[in-house]
């Protein structure tokens, strides 16, 4: 089946959302969801939205922590565009619906994190993500202009390869048709085409065997657009949350939020004794690369599997109030976070880089904008401030939009695209060959692309990676199509690109820190 739509969005978080809300009074949209609008990383952002709201703080203060943190190598202009614009996006966001929390005096209740300067994170108790998903799930769903797929899965984006014309990485005037989507329901593949394709998939933690995300986060827009010949950069900047909460077993990890620091939670040791002020004079409120690459040396000295989280000297009904979900979480386990220390250890959490996106969120394909976590915009450089990244979705949705609506007119619908070709195709005999890859990418990742790197790790990293590339490429070739051997082939993909990079990068910076190379080169900007 062929489908026509003026603007066709691949994801269904904040990112893909609200560029659909800003576009859909213009031209149809149809939202590609891979499971339900539920499941998405934005629905499990617990801290909060960044934003200059109060009379203290300024834009410049954002402006410098945020360069700060990224250690050299944002966009300056990218951070100036998000901090600047992002007032007038939360108003937005509240006129969608999104309820922030207010203190007694009607003003924002305002958290600090590490890496801010400030108080100025907008936050709905500890489960702002849920509060934003839901609200955008609701203004969606009863919008005229808007189709949902859900259970929809992307396999491949649409360009002048599948009309038999040669593209190379250095073509001129590579363009984006739309994409090949499975519906999962059938087992069918579908043609999208569309004047514009907004890419908008999210994070890639998946690739990592212990992660903060859920598990639709396999890297596939990453990986599309890669094979498609588009630009992808700073894929060696993986954030490593410090604070997931240690449960062995549980995948994914269940994020202790950034703002649970920033509320007075200390870091201790095993044996209770507090060791940040060791690694940074800002201690438990550093930024997350210093906090994760500290935690991770001290259970690499001491042998320990965890370090704790210590919120115990708090007020209880505080601490109750601030953190319901985090309290609920750990008393399910037997952790009440009021009298005991919370046990935690990093876990792969957010992804700096992504596909190249300039100013106006389009990536160096035609037709194809990105935005969200597998975007890099610049914005976040080396290391993401927290909570900056749900702000910056929606200012790069509002610019993508505004470059978008007065040329997709211009666009005719690609004709000539064939059918999907299953010809010759068969069900895999043997499913394990699936999940048994897919548990061995995650190996190889966590075991050699941490936290800390080196060249011996990522070159043993890349030469198993190797076997599993072709293994999988030729069971691709061969098998019918199916949600699982495509997210295989993408989750090692976006490991090559990760590798590859990191591999590059001949120094320690942000959240790239290798033992071969530990000092940062001066004026580098790779």
């Amino acid at each position: 089946m062929v489908y026509r739509y003026d603007f066709l969005v691949i994801g269904s978080g904040i990112a893909g959302m609200s560029f659909a809300l800003k576009v859909a009074k213009y031209g149809k949209v149809a939202i590609i969801a891979k499971n339900s609008l539920e499941e998405a990383n934005t629905y499990f952002a617990q801290g909060g939205v960044a934003s200059v709201t109060n009379p203290w703080d300024n834009f410049e203060k954002h402006i410098a922590d945020t360069l700060d943190a990224g250690a050299g190598i944002c966009d300056v202009k990218a951070v100036e565009k998000v901090v600047r614009e992002a007032p007038n996006q939360i108003k937005e966001l509240i006129s969608w619906g999104v309820d922030f929390d207010k203190d007694e005096t009607g003003h924002f209740d305002l958290h600090k994190e590490g890496g801010h300067s400030e108080f100025r994170i907008l936050h709905h108790k500890d489960n702002t993500g849920a509060e934003i998903q839901v609200s955008l799930i609701d203004t969606v769903r009863s919008h005229p202009n808007i189709d949902v797929f859900d259970n929809h899965f992307a396999i491949d984006i649409l360009t002048q390869h599948h009309l038999g014309r040669v593209v190379t990485r250095h073509t001129q005037g590579i363009e984006c048709y739309g994409a090949y989507i499975l519906d999962q329901a059938t087992g069918r593949v579908d043609t999208f085409l569309s004047r514009i394709t907004m890419m908008a998939t999210g994070g890639i933690g998946c690739i990592y065997h212990t992660t903060t995300n859920p598990l639709v986060a396999t890297g596939d827009g990453i990986a599309m657009v890669a094979r498609a010949k588009g630009e992808i950069k700073g894929m060696e900047f993986v954030q490593f949350h410090p604070t997931a909460l240690y449960h062995p077993g549980d995948r994914p990890s269940f994020l202790i939020s950034e703002a649970m620091r920033g509320y007075g939670g200390i870091l201790r040791t095993k044996d209770g004794k507090e060791f940040m002020d060791k690694y940074d004079p800002r201690k438990s409120l550093a930024p997350r690369d210093i906090v994760a690459r500290a935690i991770d040396t001290e259970m690499k000295i001491r042998g320990d599997d965890h370090v704790y989280l210590d919120v115990t000297h708090k007020d209880p009904d505080e601490t109750r109030k601030h953190f319901p979900t985090i309290y609920e979480k750990c008393l399910s386990y037997g952790i009440d976070i009021t009298k005991d220390y919370i046990p935690v250890a990093p876990a792969a959490h957010y992804l700096c880089g992504g596909i190249r996106v300039n100013l106006d969120g389009e990536s160096s394909i035609g037709r194809l904008y990105a935005n969200g976590e597998c975007a890099c915009t610049g914005l976040h450089g080396a290391n993401r401030l927290a909570s900056n990244s749900l702000i910056e979705a929606v200012v790069f949705a509002d610019a993508a939009a505004k470059h978008a609506i007065p040329r997709f007119q211009n666009y005719a619908f690609e004709e000539g695209i064939p059918e999907w070709n299953a010809e010759g195709t068969t069900w895999p005999e043997e499913l394990v060959l699936v999940t048994q890859s897919y548990k061995e990418v995650g190996e190889i990742m966590s075991s050699y692309v941490g936290i800390v790197r080196s060249d011996l790790r990522l070159k043993r990293a890349m030469d198993r990676l190797n076997i599993l590339f072709r293994e999988t490429e030729d069971l691709f070739q061969r098998s019918v199509v199916s949600r699982d051997i495509c997210e295989l082939r993408n989750i090692i993909k976006v490991s090559y690109l990760v590798i590859k990079q990191a591999t590059e990068r001949k120094e320690s910076r942000g959240l790239h820190y290798t033992i071969d190379y530990p000092d940062r080169l001066p004026n580098s900007s790779l």
